[in-house]
């Protein structure tokens, strides 16, 4: 028998402890429609000032979960794996870390989303590949991680649900920044998605979800716990976006980076974050005995080139055209670019991060609304990090222009983003904490 919405939402606003029938009751209630939107909103404004506590917050993850489709990968011989990131610029470490982890033996089942904002998300980058797919069936997804040990695809099953209309109502409500629905709105996905390891990357910094050490703390700890709690193995690391994470932004250009960083051509914090995650997986997957011989094995797997092999025959299970990985002018390409100097001599002191990354969705990398087209070419090339000291004229950054790009928006945008100053910043540490 359901329960009374009024009786549910009265005992979250005098502070009481709901019990996991009243939120079972309450998530089936969302999906179903029998709470009215405005009674769900009421509850969601209760949470959000009155809080959860962790067993609250389990029940609500795993009503979560259970509100719609769930993916059984048990068929699957192995310890399947997925990484999650609250998000940045330039961050594009699952097509490193996915083919490494995978050569390593470990499966990398991941279904990712499209990006909504700076840039474009996994499943956009991945679509800049000539031919890529990413919308297999789910048996078809699950035939490809046990064959070739991975696969990146959009959600094509109907997961979480419940989280789609609550995250529409927060949106609405002033009540998106709640940490028990933070935590719940993002593991739900990933415990409905059936992995045994995961990992997450908690973003911190002027290109963040949180937007102070503290918050991004109190984020990973509670994603980690209640995940724990799940019966799954959680670690999360919380890493900087005082900058953006690699040098490349925009879809095609962040697919080169990555294959850059397989093929043993580059170095620099996007390949040590990936990296870092990767042996987190590995290490809690049991096939490292900790995280310094987890990062040794990742390093080995580029190093013998079995990385980008993997990934090539990722790419090719999917459709695309493999040989990308060996020639990464078959990615579509910007037809201008425009350069940014430095217009005086000093040090790079500060970047901020979150218009950088809006620059390039000016360029047409991102996108305001879920219908937008994003141009798959365009974006940005940094040419400097953090600390870097600089003479007038020196190259900043390149924008990569297309058709239809606000070139002249972009650019003063990333001019302004990027300030030069006469002192050589501290620059904080690239991972801040390791959370177990």
């Amino acid at each position: 028998m359901s329960m009374n919405p009024c009786d549910i939402i009265s005992k979250k606003r005098d502070g009481g402890e709901l019990s996991e029938l009243e939120i079972r009751d309450f998530v089936k209630g969302v999906v179903d429609g029998s709470f009215a939107d405005y009674q769900t909103a009421a509850l969601l404004m209760a949470i959000y000032l009155n809080g959860m506590e962790d067993r609250e917050t389990l029940a609500l993850t795993l009503a979560m979960a259970k509100s719609g489709d769930t993916l059984d990968l048990s068929d699957i011989p192995g310890v399947k794996a997925d990484k999650h990131s609250t998000g940045g610029v330039g961050d594009t470490t699952s097509l490193i870390l996915v083919p490494l982890v995978a050569a390593c033996g470990v499966k990398m089942a991941k279904m990712s989303g499209r990006g909504l904002g700076f840039t474009g998300g996994t499943l956009d980058k991945l679509e800049a590949i000539p031919g890529m797919r990413i919308d297999a069936s789910i048996e078809n997804f699950k035939k490809q991680v046990q064959k070739i040990g991975c696969a990146i695809i959009g959600q094509t099953a109907e997961l979480a649900p419940a989280d789609k209309t609550l995250y529409a109502l927060r949106d609405v409500t002033a009540t998106v920044n709640c940490l028990p629905l933070v935590v719940s709105s993002i593991l739900s996905k990933k415990m409905a998605a059936g992995c045994d390891v995961v990992v997450l990357d908690v973003k911190n910094g002027s290109g963040a979800l949180m937007d102070t050490p503290e918050k991004s703390r109190k984020l990973a700890e509670m994603m980690v716990r209640i995940g724990n709690m799940s019966g799954k193995r959680f670690s999360a690391l919380i890493t900087s976006m005082d900058q953006p994470l690699g040098n490349y932004i925009g879809n095609a250009l962040e697919v080169e980076e990555a294959i850059d960083v397989l093929a043993g051509r580059t170095e620099g914090d996007l390949k040590t974050v990936a990296l870092t995650l990767g042996a987190h997986i590995l290490r809690n997957a049991e096939v490292a005995p900790d995280v310094q011989t987890g990062i040794t094995m990742l390093e080995e797997k580029i190093a013998n080139g079995e990385g980008l092999k993997l990934f090539g025959e990722m790419i090719e299970a999917q459709g695309g055209n493999r040989r990308v990985v060996e020639d990464t002018g078959l990615l579509p390409k910007a037809p201008f670019s425009v350069e940014l100097r430095a217009d005086r001599e000093g040090y790079v002191a500060r970047m901020q991060t979150d218009d950088i990354g809006n620059a390039a969705k000016l360029l047409g990398a991102g996108r305001e609304r879920k219908t937008d087209v994003l141009d798959l070419s365009v974006g940005i090339v940094m040419n400097v990090r953090l600390g870097d000291a600089v003479r007038r004229g020196d190259l900043l950054a390149t924008l990569h222009v297309g058709e239809k790009s606000d070139k002249i928006g972009a650019f003063n945008l990333l001019k302004r983003s990027i300030i030069i100053g006469d002192e050589k910043p501290e620059i904080k540490p690239l991972i801040q904490a390791v959370i177990e």
